[in-house]
């Protein structure tokens, strides 16, 4: 019985860990590298540069909702972040 326990939770783990590093669909949610692996270089850039959360914003300005390039960031949702920045 403890063997088969053992297994169980053993399978579990497994599972668990190979579900949290499956790959969201969402392109704010990769990584530069990720970007540029994909569809190469941007444009007037070498290597990943170009797909920072700073430089796409200033091509494209703020997300709305946020300041600065935070609004770019890998996997940052602005509407559960309202005044991140501010101390209170």
């Amino acid at each position: 019985m403890k063997r088969v326990l053992s297994v169980a939770t053993a399978l579990a783990l497994l599972g668990t860990a190979a579900v949290a590093q499956t790959r969201t669909t969402n392109p704010h949610n990769e990584p530069p590298g990720q970007k540029m692996h994909e569809s190469g270089s941007a444009k007037g850039t070498t290597g990943a540069s170009g797909y920072t959360p700073g430089h796409e914003m200033q091509s494209t300005g703020s997300v709305k909702g946020t300041s600065g390039a935070s609004g770019y960031a890998p996997g940052h949702d602005p509407a559960s972040s309202k005044n991140s920045g501010t101390r209170r």
